[in-house]
């Protein structure tokens, strides 16, 4: 006998730890801290939920043309070793975080990274996690890189020029850790193409014409504040040409993130929250290096950006802060978050925190030193 739509969604549930445990926060915090409805619907940030639901859509619709596996084949097609092929995938993961944000990269780099694993030997969790490593050292150079940046870009009163070249040093120490790992932590095998599941054609040239079209309107949408209109243009249109498409979005991860910006929106708001950082002494540099970067693994680094913005002296060492926060623990970025998403590989939070955890322990003091000494 089938199983119910509501069972399977019952089922898939119980492994969405992540969901439930945000879940049950966001409720044990409503139950001990009442607040007003305007403070949850500035908590749930719904012009950002509304910008990854259109890029979900718009990622959905690539996979399913066959345009991610055609160009997969294009890049095996012109890769000599597992290791040059990775290294080639974190400088585009990191090139293209600079100009589209560290989010969107993924959007683009992690699906192509898993067809090229499906057709070959290349190994796409420690690929991920990589690209994930290199999203968040990228980003951290340019002031539209990710939001904290771009919000301690206009705080800072800097121009764009300006607020880069100090953001240099610590992105260069990043991205030359992030190299290096890549050149260790890949073999040096030569790539192996697996014939028999090698599909490189293009299934639905409209449908990928319509999803790369949308993309770019999304991507256009968001940069102009008009996320949750393009949002709703594209759930029209799917719904209308490609409903298929739309049935095998993830939309728990859009379930989830609303329960984490909820979640980690309330909790930095706690009188409790704001009574420690009053006792911190955040004009000091070590201070501000240290609790940016804790604040970032408890709360992810965007609202340690929003949580720290106003007691900090100086926006670019906090910018460098809650960057080198985006590693660690998973939660320190919410693009460690959407990379093991998109990628869907078992035990893919574990392998991210045997390297990103050791990974920040390095970077910190490194970067540290850096900025203090340029």
């Amino acid at each position: 006998m089938s199983s119910s739509p509501a069972t399977g969604w019952r089922k898939r549930l119980q492994h969405e730890w992540l969901l439930l445990v945000f879940a049950a926060l966001v409720l044990l915090l409503a139950l001990l801290d009442p607040r007003p409805v305007d403070d949850y619907r500035r908590w749930l940030q719904l012009p950002t939920l509304a910008g990854l639901t259109g890029l979900l859509i718009a990622i959905q619709g690539i996979r399913d043309s066959g345009l991610a596996q055609h160009a997969a084949a294009a890049s095996l097609a012109r890769a000599h070793s597992l290791r040059s092929l990775g290294l080639l995938l974190v400088v585009a993961s990191a090139l293209l975080s600079m100009a589209l944000t560290n989010d969107v990269s993924l959007f683009l780099i992690v699906p192509l990274t898993v067809s090229i694993g499906a057709m070959s030997n290349l190994p796409v969790l420690r690929m991920v996690v990589l690209e994930a490593l290199a999203v968040n050292a990228g980003s951290t150079l340019s002031p539209i890189g990710n939001p904290q940046n771009l919000l301690l870009w206009q705080h800072s009163r800097l121009s764009f020029l300006d607020f880069a070249l100090a953001m240099l040093p610590a992105a260069a120490v990043m991205l030359a850790l992030v190299a290096a790992l890549t050149w260790y932590w890949l073999p040096r095998d030569r790539v192996a193409l697996s014939p028999q599941r090698i599909d490189g054609a293009v299934h639905s040239g409209r449908l990928g014409g319509w999803s790369m079209a949308a993309l770019v309107g999304m991507v256009v949408a968001m940069e102009y504040d008009l996320a949750p209109l393009g949002a709703m243009a594209l759930l029209a249109l799917f719904g209308a040409l490609a409903r298929a498409s739309l049935a095998r979005i993830d939309w728990l991860l859009l379930l989830t993130f609303a329960a984490i910006f909820l979640g980690l929106g309330h909790f930095a708001e706690l009188p409790l929250m704001q009574r420690m950082l009053d006792g911190l002494h955040l004009d000091q540099p070590p201070v501000l290096f240290a609790g940016g970067i804790v604040a970032s693994q408890l709360i992810s680094n965007v609202p340690a950006t929003v949580l720290l913005l106003d007691r900090s002296p100086d926006a670019v060492a906090l910018a460098v802060a809650v960057n080198v926060g985006g590693f660690g623990v998973a939660i320190g970025s919410l693009a460690n978050l959407i990379a093991l998403r998109l990628a869907r590989q078992p035990h893919g939070l574990r392998q991210l925190h045997r390297v990103s955890i050791p990974f920040l322990l390095v970077c910190a003091p490194l970067v540290y030193l850096v900025s203090r000494c340029l």
